[in-house]
This record gives C-alpha cells, sequence and structure tokens, in this order.
C-alpha cells in the first residue's frame, strides 16, 4: 500500500499538483491508515519552530530581496572586476565570484540568474567569450552560493540535524572554495583559449569601485566574519544584516522608496512563506517515516550489502544527485534527511560531512539536465532554448561532481578547520 500511495505522490507532483499539497495529502492518508495520531506532527512542527535559529530564515530572506531590488549586484560587478579583472579570465572569474555571492545572501539560485544574467551575459560576450561558455556559467556559478553563509538551506539543515550551524558554515568554506577554484581554472583556460584581453590593474579604478560600494561592502565582509570568527551566532549575524540592509538600501541609497517598501518586504515574506508551507507538508511525511522506522529498516537493508562508510557515500552520491534533479532542496533537506541522519551515524559518518555533501549534491540539480530549475529560468533570462542550456552546462556539471567525489572521499577538506580550532 505504502509503495503505490508513493506512486501517486510522485505522480500528482508530474500533473502540476502544488508539491507541498500533494506531500501534506499522502502524509495524512498514511497517518489514517495507520491509526497514528497527527499531534505528532503538530509536536514536530513546534519542536522545529521553537528554536531560536529559525527566526534568521525570515531575517537573511527578507535583507537579500531588498539587495536584489537596488543596483547592489552592478555595483558589486564592478567592485569584482576591480580586483580580479586584470587576471586571465578575469570577467569569467569575476562572474562567479559575484553570482556565488549573490546567491548566498538572497538565498535563492533563480535570483541571481535574473538579477546577474543581465549584466553579466552582455559583459561575458563582449570580452569574446564563446556564447556556450556563457550560458553555462551563468546557470551553473550560482548554486555553489548555497555553501557559503547564510545561505538559506545550510540554516535549515542546521535545524533539522540540531547542529549549530556556525560550524556548519565553517565545514563548507574549503568546498566551497574548491568549487569556485575549479570553476575558475576553467574560466582562466576559456580566457586564455578565447584571447580575451585582460584589463590592467588600476588603483584609481579600484578606490572608485570601492567608493561605489561602500555602503554594501560591509555586508559581505562583517557578516562572513562575524560568523566564522565566532563574533556573531547566527541569529545576531541575521538581525545586523536585515537591520542594516534596511538603513542602507532605504534610508541611504533610497534605491527602495519607503512608499515601495512595504511591497518588497511582502514580497520576502511570500517567498519565505512559500518556503516554511513546503516544510511543512514536508515534515509531515518524514515524520511519518520516522514513526514506521523507515531508517532503521533501510539501515538493515543496506548493511546486507554494503558493509563499509565508502561504499555507502557512494550509494548517497548516486541517491542525492537524482533526487536534485526531481525535488527542491527544501523538500529534500525536510523529508530526505531525517531518514538519513540515523543510517549515516550508523556508518560513522560525521554529520558535518554530511551537511556538505548532501548540499553540494543538491545544488548540482539546480543545472542538471532535464529537470534543473536554473536552465529553465536561464532559458527564460536569456531567450536560449533549454536544449542548449542542456549542452552548455555539461562542462560545468563535470567540474561540481569531480568536486563531490573530492569532498566525499577526503574528510579533511570538510572538518579541518573545525578540528584545527578545537570545535569538533
Amino acid at each position: 500500500m505504502m509503495i503505490a500511495v508513493s506512486i501517486i505522490l510522485v505522480l500528482l507532483v508530474f500533473m502540476g499538483t502544488p508539491l507541498y499539497t500533494a506531500l501534506a495529502a499522502v502524509a495524512l492518508y498514511w497517518f489514517h491508515v495507520t491509526d497514528t495520531p497527527l499531534m505528532v506532527v503538530n509536536n514536530e512542527m513546534y519542536r522545529i519552530t521553537d528554536q531560536e535559529i529559525f527566526i534568521t530564515l525570515p531575517l537573511f530572506t527578507f535583507a537579500g530581496v531588498l539587495m536584489s531590488k537596488t543596483n547592489m549586484p552592478h555595483r558589486l560587478l564592478g567592485f569584482s572586476r576591480s580586483i580580479l579583472g586584470w587576471m586571465p579570465g578575469g570577467m569569467a572569474i569575476v562572474s562567479i565570484v559575484a553570482c556565488c555571492l549573490i546567491t548566498a545572501f538572497t538565498g535563492v539560485t533563480g535570483v541571481t540568474i535574473v538579477a546577474m544574467g543581465v549584466l553579466l551575459y552582455p559583459a561575458l560576450a563582449q570580452d569574446g567569450y564563446r556564447e556556450n561558455f556563457n550560458l553555462g556559467l551563468l546557470t551553473s556559478a550560482g548554486a555553489m552560493g548555497l555553501l557559503i553563509p547564510p545561505a538559506i538551506p545550510l540554516i535549515l539543515f542546521a535545524i533539522i540535524t540540531e547542529i549549530n550551524p556556525a560550524k556548519l558554515f565553517i565545514a563548507g568554506a574549503l568546498p566551497m572554495l574548491l568549487m569556485v577554484v575549479l570553476f575558475a581554472v576553467y574560466g582562466m583556460r576559456e580566457g586564455i583559449k578565447a584571447g580575451v584581453p585582460r584589463i590592467k590593474p588600476s588603483v584609481k579604478e579600484f578606490l572608485r569601485a570601492t567608493w561605489e560600494f561602500k555602503y554594501e561592502l560591509p555586508v559581505f565582509v562583517i557578516i562572513p566574519i562575524g560568523i566564522f570568527g565566532g563574533y556573531l551566532t547566527a541569529v545576531e549575524a541575521a538581525s545586523v544584516m536585515a537591520f542594516y540592509v534596511l538603513i542602507v538600501e532605504v534610508v541611504i541609497l533610497r534605491e527602495v522608496s519607503f512608499k515601495k517598501f512595504p511591497v518588497v518586504a511582502k514580497e520576502s515574506m511570500v517567498l519565505i512563506g512559500s518556503i516554511l508551507v513546503i516544510i511543512m507538508g514536508a515534515l509531515a511525511t518524514s515524520n511519518f517515516f520516522i514513526q514506521q522506522e523507515v531508517p532503521t529498516k533501510l539501515f538493515a537493508f543496506l548493511s546486507q550489502y554494503v558493509q563499509t562508510k565508502w561504499g555507502f557515500l557512494l550509494l548517497l552520491n548516486i541517491f542525492l544527485l537524482i533526487l536534485g534533479c526531481l525535488l527542491d532542496i527544501f523538500s529534500a533537506i525536510m523529508i530526505v534527511v531525517p531518514l538519513l541522519i540515523p543510517v549515516a551515524q550508523a556508518y560513522g559518518v560525521d554529520l558535518y560531512h554530511l551537511g556538505i555533501i548532501f548540499l553540494a549534491n543538491m545544488q548540482i540539480g539546480y543545472s542538471t539536465p532535464p529537470f534543473g530549475m536554473s536552465l529553465f529560468i536561464g532559458s527564460q533570462c536569456f531567450r536560449q532554448p533549454v536544449t542548449k542550456l542542456f549542452a552548455a552546462s555539461l562542462p560545468f556539471l563535470a567540474l561540481m561532481i569531480l568536486s563531490i567525489l573530492i569532498i566525499t572521499y577526503w574528510p579533511p577538506l570538510t572538518l579541518f578547520i573545525l578540528k584545527a580550532t578545537g570545535q569538533i
């Protein structure tokens, strides 16, 4: 019966039924036929929303949406170019860094493609980069920002697993850097191959770009340093960022007027509200699985065929890559992570390592054919056939898969800083 209902769930989603509706309906049916009290779901929802860190979700979302409504992306691009534009493939590297930062602070890759695509796509073309390279880069680079604080998926994973979010941020630093470096090397190769002219370093240009970016620059410096250095908790960082961005964009720069501010605030709350609705629907489903002892049964089944931690991680990567193509990252975290935790711990996998593996795999799903969300957003943004974006994304997809293999099978990349600082 459970298999039949699961098939119905998949069919409902493919027929266009909102994901949270399908999840909640199927969960309610499962609870009904097994005579499980629905209070179990209510208690779990309260337990999660009662965590102090939960308040960071609307605060970071509000700050990110507010920044995306201003000319901040343009100023960030100018600032990044003044620092990195002299390198071979400089514009490609600038694009990678800018996309990662925008995604980290807005929390949504789609916003990055729309906000930065209109600036970077013509700039890359003007510098002489191939069209396929430009399309693949802009639809893939933003996904890496999901490993940079204060990205919402990082926070959500910490909430579900009840681990320290600041430590998870630190765990993601070197894996994220690895991905950026791999993309940057490929961008440098492309720039040299295409004969892209390099920009001469200019102190004057750097000072001009820094001056234009002076109000927003502290956000990109203080928040990461505050979190990584242990000076700010995640909640404090979210509060500081939301208040600072509000003052800068509405009061000082006035790029969002007082008249338009309620509209922006409403949009940010609708965005976080849609995420929370998915979370609640997914919670009901994951709770049923836990009540039915699915993690225990799953481990018992796997242990018959998979004897080592490394074998489990290989299967996990394959499973997550497929899952990332089919399910949005928020639903995946809520449904799958509670089931994975006991199984991964039974195989001796550190939860911080598991978190980075999980998120790194899921972010690939945004640009993986044929269902990757970034590909369809990019198709609309750049007015190109989605099949063309499929082909353009493949080299970058290969780089991300390579990085995931390194992250998975070289745990020190994730855990080195935490162990070196005595945090685990």
